[in-house]
């Protein structure tokens, strides 16, 4: 029976005219056909360019036959860990088991395992010894070469080693994947797939690895942080495809681990291309039974603008796994994708999401980055705007004027995140206007992140000056069309050079605006990224020089309760905290404390006011007026 989706059953698969497929594909997540899950892209392209593709999702790695669903696959097998680190999809920051997996059937968790993509890799190497095996997707690409894993807290090899995988393609795939498949068709041993960009092999043979940095031996990493720093500093410099270099790292017995420079970004064309293929948009249907999946509901209503992020967050992984060079869609091929999208029958006239990392992002930062790349050592906006660089929202705005203009639509909303200080260097305040007045409900969500300049520093974000310029800029504009909209700002906790000091400066920083938020983010040290490595071995990478990293478990707690110091619960550990940190001048009944001594103490004044008036109730929105 045809589904309209790929087979995932050997019956489907001959239902189809084929008896065995070109590639096999195992994924940790549910199949979803839908072009925010990467399986679901690599997948569809393979099709359309006439590869069969068997899809075996979430197999009990713990049985070797839930691999031998479709035999032997006549080009290989290709494994994914899903649109999350299995890690990450497992633990929360303190390293507790999460309740629920939104890519997993009825949000089930325990439907992949730990580390899936050696695991899955594990299990096929021990029913076919030698049918290749590509790994692919977020976690090989960020484990790509040696790298600090949390979890264990041990530096660990490059994945390819662990998995027993041939080849990994890092990155967005979609180049690559395609080569890998033509030379395999063509009778290539894998072994000597050594020549695509965006894909990392091994081999023995030195003398075959040519114009390539060599890093840091894998011992030299292990055993020494200022190696294991050295060594992220120069991946992290050649992540673009027209300046990067081939890298490669030395294991035991004379093996090498090679990075080939990453694949060219796709063009305006291409982008439309994958995203016109024919997706579903849904996942398979024989998990209806189950409650389906939840991961869907976050993109079933949204629209992929563009990928890649010129933003440089020292916490983020994308510079190492979509890049710094901005693709975007045409607007056409996001006009198309929404009027398909108003057609289905719960749509109720909302697109969630016009965007991508950063949704305010539609072209690169400067006009030389397409045929020149980024700048190995200078980012786009930080510590200050480069000054090549364009600051242009007029494609964007007309896209969103477009979107509303369609019969069906009531309002766009705009949740992937806006960058806030690329918006205020914008001296046409159009876009800003635009945003207020159709795209935000009350609530506008920006990553501040924190507001210590020695922090953001390390951060890589803008300066303190600069979120308080936005947030003028913002009131000033909901006042001037008569609009309540609030702002809320994601915070961050306990990133490397936050010690108590800064985390107390968050705290006032949050009395002075009377913010008080639900939620904080404990900083998390996931791969391959400028905050890990600084995490691990106290040092930034960019400089060299030591950074004061919050690692006591009962310290970060305190960091984190500082930002929500209100909360009753927290009491204690503010307390602490600000006795610590030298400042029981915030331990009082004046108005600028955040808590009230104990009952016989005094700190920051000797008695109580005669008349307290009765406290306000914080919202968990900025005020309208900021009362500084």
């Amino acid at each position: 029976m045809n589904t309209g989706f790929l087979p995932i059953t050997k019956e489907e698969l001959i239902s189809q005219g084929i008896q065995r497929p070109d590639f096999v594909y195992v994924i940790g997540d549910a199949y979803v056909d839908h072009p925010s899950f990467g399986h679901a892209i690599i997948s569809r392209v393979l099709h359309a360019h006439g590869y069969s593709v068997g899809i075996i999702a979430q197999p009990d790695w713990r049985d070797e036959n839930s691999i031998d669903r479709f035999g032997e696959p006549k080009l290989g097998f290709l494994v994914t860990a899903g649109n999350m680190d299995s890690m990450v999809n497992h633990y929360s920051v303190s390293k507790k088991r999460r309740r629920t997996d939104a890519f997993s059937p009825g949000g089930r968790m325990g439907m992949r395992p730990d580390y899936a993509t050696v695991a899955y890799c594990n299990l096929i190497r021990r029913r076919y010894k030698h049918t290749p095996i590509i790994i692919g997707g977020i976690e090989a690409s960020l484990r790509r070469l040696s790298h600090y894993d949390y979890w264990s807290d041990k530096i660990k090899r490059s994945i390819l080693l662990d998995s027993g995988a041939d080849l990994i393609s890092y990155g967005m795939g979609e180049r690559s994947i395609l080569e890998i498949a033509e030379a395999l068709e063509s009778g290539i041993a894998v072994r000597d797939i050594t020549f695509i960009d965006g894909t990392v092999y091994k081999t023995r043979k030195r003398e075959d690895i040519y114009d390539a940095i060599e890093l840091p031996s894998f011992e030299d990493v292990k055993n020494q942080k200022q190696a294991y720093a050295k060594s992220f500093a120069i991946q992290y410099e050649n992540t673009d495809p027209f300046s990067g270099t081939r890298l490669f790292e030395t294991y035991d017995r004379a093996l090498y681990v090679v990075q080939n420079p990453p694949a060219k970004p796709l063009n305006r064309q291409e982008m439309d291309d994958v995203y016109a293929l024919p997706f579903m948009r849904t996942y398979h249907p024989s998990y209806q039974a189950e409650g389906g999946i939840p991961a869907i509901e976050e993109v079933k209503f949204s629209l992929v603008s563009s990928r890649g992020c010129f933003g440089g967050c020292s916490f983020c992984a994308l510079t190492f796994h979509q890049g710094r060079i901005i693709q975007a869609r045409s607007h056409a091929s996001i006009l198309k994708e929404a009027e398909e999208m108003t057609k289905q029958p719960d749509f109720k006239g909302y697109i969630h999401d016009v965007g991508g990392p950063t949704a305010n992002f539609r072209a690169p930062s400067c006009k030389k980055q397409m045929t020149g790349g980024v700048c190995k050592k200078r980012q786009c906006l930080f510590p200050s705007p480069c000054s090549h660089l364009d600051v242009d929202h007029s494609d964007y705005r007309l896209l969103l004027q477009k979107l509303r203009g369609l019969s069906s639509v009531k309002k766009v909303f705009i949740r992937s995140g806006i960058r806030y200080d690329y918006l205020i260097y914008d001296s046409d305040r159009a876009f800003l206007r635009e945003l207020c007045e159709h795209h935000v409900s009350g609530q506008l969500k920006v990553a501040p992140e924190h507001i210590s300049n020695a922090v953001l520093r390390q951060m890589g974000k803008p300066s303190r000056e600069v979120y308080e310029k936005f947030v003028h800029a913002y009131e000033n504009m909901n006042e001037s069309l008569g609009k309540k909209q609030y702002l809320v700002p994601y915070l961050m906790s306990s990133h490397p050079g936050s010690s108590l000091k800064e985390a107390v400066e968050l705290a006032e920083f949050l009395r002075n605006f009377s913010y008080m938020p639900e939620q904080v983010q404990d900083f998390y040290p996931t791969p391959s990224t400028i905050s890990t490595c600084m995490y691990y071995t106290g040092l930034d990478p960019r400089t060299m020089q030591p950074v004061y990293v919050a690692k006591n478990p009962h310290e970060k707690a305190m960091q984190r309760a500082l930002i929500q110091y209100r909360d009753p619960k927290n009491y204690e550990l503010v307390r602490e905290a600000l006795i610590k940190a030298g400042r029981q001048d915030l331990i009082g009944f004046e108005k600028k404390c955040l808590i009230r001594p104990k009952k016989g103490e005094s700190f920051a004044s000797k008695k109580p006011l005669a008349k307290h008036p009765k406290k306000k109730k914080i919202r968990n929105v900025h005020h309208k007026k900021t009362g500084r």
